[in-house]
């Protein structure tokens, strides 16, 4: 039997729940702002394909609970509360300042680049004593931040739990077709949460496949060494989630203050959720994902490239 994913109607038990889990599958690989931020964000900086593919689940498992929860209570007629303007502002608020936070929380814990503070402590160091010793140390961090042990720490994946389960929050197409049409028509209140879990579990399948996609994205470059791809990839992580989560925390103000933004979309044509309208959450995704992260990387990339040329001057120098 065909399934009208674009505009689901009169559906049948079994279609109702294969249209959710495919529903899922179409909002986890299309540009989200609830979705792809969090995942690219977290899963570049394991520069991993395995743990990417483990930041997709982690952050997809939060976001399928909550989404099962919100389907039952729109089974119970009480989901209407989350779809408005005013929700969907707060939850861009909330989802930023989680982002933001989880962005302070790994630089406070020297997981990053953190070199002004290691030049702060040098200097009062050097002030009382002056040897070559200690000069030697802080030339070698001011030119070398990527050796810092610190630096090396794990990224805590399970951050992107707690963003899951706040990101689900909010409304757009996909929200309006499970809580409107696919909860409601469920037989009872037994039922009423599988349509939000099995499109959970979809949206978790995509994004496990983007998790390996993101976290694979700087395998490939070999003119760095290893630590130079961490401190990339951390710096990547950090940056998204720092200058990203500001966004998010702007952008919700703003449709606080001026909810008509959510009417501002532009038309492709295509019958596609998340493509057939363009409007302030594909925007978000293609600045955070590709601009904040763009930026980074080649802002990275720039240091880590000093630091190599640093440290092959001073090798010559050595042989000479």
């Amino acid at each position: 039997m065909f399934i009208n994913l674009y505009n689901p109607k009169n559906l049948g038990f079994g279609i109702a729940l294969a249209t959710s889990f495919l529903l899922g599958i179409v909002h986890g690989i299309t540009p989200d702002e609830h979705t792809w931020p969090i995942t690219f964000s977290y899963a570049v900086g394991t520069r991993s394909r395995k743990k990417g593919m483990l930041t997709g689940l982690v952050f997809s498992s939060g976001f399928t609970i909550q989404r099962a929860i919100l389907s039952e209570l729109a089974y119970l007629a009480l989901a209407a509360i989350f779809m408005t303007s005013f929700a969907f502002g707060i939850t861009y608020v909330i989802v930023g300042l989680a982002m933001f936070l989880a962005g302070i929380y790994l630089i406070k814990n020297k997981n990053y680049f953190h070199w002004h503070y290691i030049e702060e402590w040098l200097e009062n160091t050097i002030r009382l004593h002056k040897n070559k010793k200690i000069q030697d140390l802080e030339m070698e961090h001011k030119i070398n931040p990527i050796d810092c042990i610190e630096c090396k720490k794990p990224i805590p994946t399970k951050l992107a739990f707690v963003h899951g389960l706040i990101a689900g929050f909010g409304f757009g197409a996909f929200a309006l077709i499970i809580y409107t049409v696919i909860a409601p028509g469920m037989p009872g209140p037994l039922f009423g949460w599988i349509p939000g879990a099995l499109f959970g579990l979809g949206t978790m399948t995509m994004q496990i496949a983007l998790g390996f996609a993101f976290g694979g994205i700087l395998i490939k470059m070999k003119n760095v060494g290893k630590k130079g791809l961490d401190f990339i990839a951390r710096s990547m992580t950090k940056n998204i989630l720092y200058y990203g989560g500001l966004v998010f925390v702007i952008s919700g103000i703003l449709i606080l203050i001026f909810p008509n933004i959510l009417n501002y979309k532009i038309t492709t044509g295509l019958q596609i959720h998340n493509l057939d309208n363009l409007d302030i959450g594909f925007f978000l995704v293609i600045f955070i994902v590709i601009v904040i992260g763009l930026a980074s990387f080649f802002s990275a990339l720039r240091k880590v490239k000093e630091v190599n040329k640093n440290k092959n001057k001073k090798a010559k120098n050595k042989t000479i």
